[in-house]
């Protein structure tokens, strides 16, 4: 793993400010993908999404020196990764299209919580501690909320919450698995080759499933389409300079903030329903997260403590 990820640092006010923002995009991003299904295909959006995130990472790392290449005796892991990057993705853009966006937002922030858990069986050191169980049960806590709500509980969002799910626990197994093969690799590296391979993949998944590849586009359509490329390249490239100047453990401390933006901001801008079950199930999801996640003093000492720069 790069050095600099485990890398612990004091946390300034700016700092704090740009981790809130990231991880508000972050939430919101689905609202983004929502809208433009409403224009194109949901999985030629998709390869297209890709094509225009990677093409943008790729001239980022050229102007700025990052390695893209990868010897050939390197390659296995690469394609394995990208390959299960596209499918874990196309699932969750399935189960978006059918679900909302805030149980949607829901129910993919259970990848990390899937994450402790296979990292406990497949990740040397990285076992369930009783901190890691209590986060674990309180954010399954939050689902049964979620899957329980039959006010607003369809067939079609039953299924697209299923889809969801299975895209979450995809994306799990790839983090695990990318956890254990990172160290030879640079993240750029694992960022551009999977946004790369899943641009084919969308594209022919496109031809067979998508009714239409362009229904109708207009100026939000437009928008919502560059805000989500907005996020998978810029967001990207911002989040791991912080990792590197900050370390995970301070900015994973904001996480809580990704489920909370993506409920309230779709019922915002998309009007969704938010039920007292969706809102319950939301509580347990943001309180495992803070149980998993949060170390108070690392957080509170470096914002507040300000008598180092006196």
């Amino acid at each position: 793993m790069d050095a600099t990820i485990n890398r612990s640092s004091n946390l300034d006010i700016p700092g704090a400010f740009a981790a809130l923002g990231l991880c508000i995009m972050f939430g919101s991003n689905a609202i983004a993908v929502k809208v433009t299904f409403t224009g194109f295909g949901i999985y030629f959006i998709a390869g297209l999404r890709f094509l225009v995130a990677s093409f943008c990472l790729i001239i980022w790392a050229r102007m700025t020196g990052h390695q893209l290449s990868v010897p050939r005796e390197k390659w296995p892991p690469i394609i394995i990764i990208s390959v299960a990057f596209a499918i874990q993705l196309l699932l969750i853009y399935s189960g978006l299209n059918k679900t909302t966006v805030a149980r949607s937002a829901l129910i993919t922030n259970l990848q990390p919580f899937f994450v402790l858990f296979l990292a406990h069986f497949f990740i040397p050191g990285d076992s369930i501690n009783v901190k890691k169980t209590l986060g674990i049960i309180l954010a399954f806590t939050g689902m049964v909320f979620v899957f329980l709500d039959h006010s607003v509980l369809s067939r079609e969002l039953r299924t697209g919450d299923l889809l969801t799910l299975a895209g979450a626990f995809g994306w799990a197994c790839n983090a695990v698995y990318t956890k254990r093969v990172i160290g030879d690799y640079k993240p750029i590296q694992i960022a551009v080759y999977p946004m790369i391979a899943a641009i084919p993949i969308s594209f022919l998944t496109s031809l067979y499933l998508d009714d239409e590849m362009v229904r109708s586009i207009n100026s939000g359509i437009v928008l919502a389409f560059f805000y989500q490329c907005f996020v998978a390249a810029f967001g990207y490239v911002v989040w791991n300079s912080m990792l590197a100047k900050y370390g995970a453990v301070t900015l994973h401390s904001f996480v809580f903030v990704m489920p909370i933006s993506g409920v309230l901001l779709s019922s915002l801008i998309l009007d969704e329903p938010i039920t007292t079950r969706l809102l319950t199930g939301l509580v347990f999801v943001v309180m495992g997260l803070l149980v998993t996640h949060l170390k108070g003093k690392k957080l509170i000492r470096p914002i507040f403590n300000m008598s180092r720069n006196v």
